[in-house]
């Protein structure tokens, strides 16, 4: 039985606008099985899980469980366990770290001001400060969200940390199986799909020099997914490497199309046409799918960069 990652590897789906959408990152580390709400559905209290879900509504915080590759026995957690919250969003990224004893305090956290890039509460809340070693490589293996995750992800996972070049955590869920192994890389927020160990850590060591790989991005989940269709799109038109030097500084239109306005730290402007059409013919979206479906897939269809009379008005 084919799975969701071999068609839509067979049939070319593109992978650009397709990352999970979050400007803000909070990881709590969680050992053990996770379920496919893995929020509710681990050794995690489920009342935390609820409410953390219910806390962030809004906010511009993605919640996610994450666990060290390797076995995971049917245990619970020790007494400590890390936390991370990493704002993706250019000009203002960031990736902070601390261990808890207890992640109910989780909930005295100012989710807004972390969605908007204030990582104060979660210093102050938490004892937390700036990560100061290795970005970190975020794998998606939660099998029973997705069976690919797991043949694919857990394998990448193993193979990254038994390297030693990087550090790297099973995630809970990223979106896209169909894209597996799937990837996104802190602090700057992009995610990646189809990728092997080799080109893993050519996206890290990009990360070192503040700059990203464009080759099997899925785009920054900082900007909708029109956004990061546009963004991956100048990128490749005009050659830009450099982490922050693009902004999504509006998006005008609905699906099936939109109009990006991107700016550049040095001043220059484009506006980027993304049409949404249709994943033909259809295919499996996950391996738990009990029906063919046709993903919206997002295409750019114009780069025009604007004189600066038209980027003012823009």
């Amino acid at each position: 039985m084919s799975t969701c990652s071999t068609a839509s590897r067979d049939f070319d789906e593109p992978v650009a606008g397709t990352a999970p959408v979050a400007r803000t990152w909070l990881l709590l580390e969680q050992p053990g099985p996770w379920g496919a709400k893995a929020l509710t559905a681990s050794h995690l209290e489920p009342s935390l899980g609820r409410a953390l879900e219910a806390a962030v509504k809004g906010t511009g915080v993605r919640v996610a469980l994450i666990r060290r590759p390797g076995r995971h026995a049917d245990r619970h957690t020790g007494a400590e366990r890390r936390v991370y919250a990493a704002h993706t969003v250019p000009g203002n990224v960031w990736l902070h770290g601390t261990t808890i004893s207890d992640p109910f305090r989780l909930l005295d956290l100012d989710l807004a001001a972390l969605g908007k890039g204030d990582a104060r509460s979660f210093d102050s809340v938490l004892q937390g400060g700036p990560h100061l070693g290795d970005p970190l490589a975020l794998v998606c293996t939660n099998g029973k969200r997705d069976r690919c995750c797991a043949l694919l992800g857990r394998p990448l996972a193993a193979e990254l940390a038994a390297s030693g070049d990087a550090d790297v955590w099973e995630v809970t869920h990223l979106g896209g199986h169909r894209f597996s192994p799937t990837v996104l890389v802190l602090p700057h927020g992009y995610a990646y799909g189809r990728v092997q160990v080799h080109s893993v850590k050519e996206i890290l060591h990009g990360v070192r020099e503040d700059r990203i790989v464009v080759q099997h991005c899925r785009g920054n989940s900082a900007w909708e997914r029109p956004g990061q269709a546009a963004e991956l799109a100048v990128r490749s038109a005009v050659g830009e490497e450099a982490a922050q030097a693009l902004s999504v500084v509006r998006t005008d239109g609905a699906a099936p199309r939109w109009e990006v306005t991107l700016a550049h730290a040095d001043g220059r402007h484009w506006r980027v046409t993304v049409a949404q059409g249709t994943a033909a013919p259809p295919r499996p979206e996950s391996c738990g799918a009990s029906v063919l479906g046709s993903p919206a897939r997002m295409e750019v269809t114009a780069v025009r960069e604007l004189s600066v009379t038209a980027a003012l008005a823009s």
